[in-house]
């Protein structure tokens, strides 16, 4: 199997994570796989906030309803228009902060890590709460948390592909 189809195969979410650190030089082949995402028109609004901090993660812990998990690191994804290369950014900022989201999460797989995503956008509790434990400012735009970390429970590679769910040329209602 191609190396990227394995990756992706292999991403699965973890929500249980070994002790064992993750260090800042592959925390930063994430970012740099989020990064190397595209996005509409190259416009790139993304920045991110990684957190190794463990006074930091326990507040979000704590914080988040769907958020508990016992990862090493995260990372958060963030839209900011003023980083952006055009003012249109605000239009696709979700898709391109969401493309850069799955890089993460594929490339985790495809280093030995575990990974899952905690969807802040559009939930405002969730979103606010992010930003006042990060201090995130108010015209900057949490869209994910992800949990990074070693897996401590293993997950088979797969595909959730349905046949049924794919039209060739045109949609075709079944009957």
């Amino acid at each position: 199997m191609e190396d990227a189809l394995k990756s992706i195969f292999k991403r699965r979410s973890i929500r249980v994570f070994t002790r064992e650190e993750v260090d800042k030089d592959t925390l930063t082949k994430l970012l740099q796989a989020a990064m190397a995402a595209p996005s509409a028109s190259n416009n790139r609004p993304w920045e991110f906030v990684v957190i190794t901090d463990q006074d930091l993660l326990k507040q979000l812990r704590s914080r988040l309803e769907y958020g508990k998990y016992n990862a090493p690191a995260a990372i958060a994804v963030l839209a900011n228009y003023k980083v952006s290369k055009s003012a249109t950014s605000f239009r696709f900022w979700v898709q391109d902060c969401s493309a850069a989201t799955e890089n993460i999460l594929i490339a985790a797989a495809g280093l030995g890590l575990g990974t899952v995503w905690i969807g802040a956008y559009p939930k405002e509790d969730v979103t606010q709460t992010i930003a006042e434990i990060l201090d995130i400012p108010q015209d900057v735009f949490p869209l994910s948390l992800i949990y990074v970390g070693y897996p401590a429970e293993d997950k088979p590679p797969r595909t959730q592909y349905e046949e049924s769910r794919v039209h060739w040329q045109r949609y075709k209602t079944s009957v």
